[in-house]
């Protein structure tokens, strides 16, 4: 008997419905470049700053206070969707405006949200990162749309997507020929009622499992309560997301969107000393605070 013929044929693997993805397609760990900073990487990325964009000062002065708390992106709402039409919608470009300043006076890149395929031109012509929000997670013709830019895409997870849903969303931007692209676990719906979502810390290990996307945390949305938020930060740098993306606001109060949930500054500022202690301990590190512009204070 010939031996060749007692071999077993070698396992045939099945790649997922998400092939760009998947790990199996891509081994090593993706690392979405932003200027001066990198996602995916050794440094852990805090995104930080309102829900919204509002009037001035509230956009420059947030701006510069998580800066010198050591933010590496500048997040803000331009464009709102709110469960009730009656909600503040947001600014729309005069909003998109207000950041472009923010990142001219501070240097730091900016992360907001396009909400519709017909609005990404102008979206994309003023941020650094566009995000599609949990309502749009299977929105698949922005998705496309998307796919079709040269800029990273932050893809927030949708409010009741599985993992396997969540990754064939990124699948739709990186078909496109976009593989910049950022994941963001913020929480989904469940039967539980004392948080706004649930925040499912298990999905960054599946996610890291199966695909190379970097993925990082929003723990503002998903639990609705700012004092819940420092303790969700800390687990999701222990559970190995590469970043968080936090709600900060000069007045959490007088908030036109989820002030509940958002820090203020000087909560803010606690929250990333404690993480720049605890990096080291994950394997991670959060570059030095930087000093004060001298200009800070003019413009708050």
């Amino acid at each position: 008997m010939d031996p060749s013929c007692s071999k077993a044929p070698a396992p045939v693997v099945k790649l997922p419905a998400y092939k760009l993805t998947s790990r199996l397609t891509h081994p090593q760990n993706s690392v979405i470049s932003l200027g001066s900073c990198s996602i995916g990487g050794p440094e852990f990325i805090v995104m930080a700053g309102p829900c919204s964009v509002e009037a001035d000062p509230q956009m420059l002065g947030t701006a510069w206070d998580v800066k010198v708390a050591g933010a590496h992106i500048l997040r803000g709402g331009a464009f709102k969707p709110r469960s009730s039409p009656y909600s503040f919608q947001g600014l729309a470009e005069e909003g998109l405006k207000k950041l472009a300043q923010a990142r001219e006076l501070t240097g730091l890149a900016i992360v907001t949200e396009v909400m519709d395929s017909t609005d990404v031109d102008l979206v994309a012509s003023y941020a650094d990162v566009l995000q599609v929000g949990a309502r749009n997670a299977q929105n698949f013709s922005l998705l496309k749309r998307l796919g079709q830019l040269n800029k990273p895409i932050l893809l927030k997870r949708g409010l009741m997507n599985t993992v396997e849903e969540f990754l064939c969303s990124a699948e739709y931007i990186l078909a496109g020929g976009n593989s910049q692209v950022v994941l963001c676990e913020r929480g989904i719906r469940t039967f539980e009622t004392s948080t706004r979502n649930t925040l499912d810390l298990s999905s960054i290990l599946t996610i890291k499992e199966k695909s190379h996307l970097p993925v990082i945390v929003d723990p503002s949305h998903a639990s609705g309560k700012a004092h819940y938020v420092a303790p969700l930060s800390k687990a999701a740098l222990a559970v190995g997301a590469d970043g968080l993306m936090i709600e900060v606001h000069c007045d959490p109060a007088k908030a036109l969107c989820d002030g509940e949930e958002s820090l203020n500054p000087e909560e803010f500022k606690e929250l990333m000393l404690s993480l720049r202690d605890l990096a080291p301990h994950f394997g991670r590190r959060i570059s030095t605070i930087e000093p004060a512009a001298p200009m800070l204070a003019e413009n708050q």
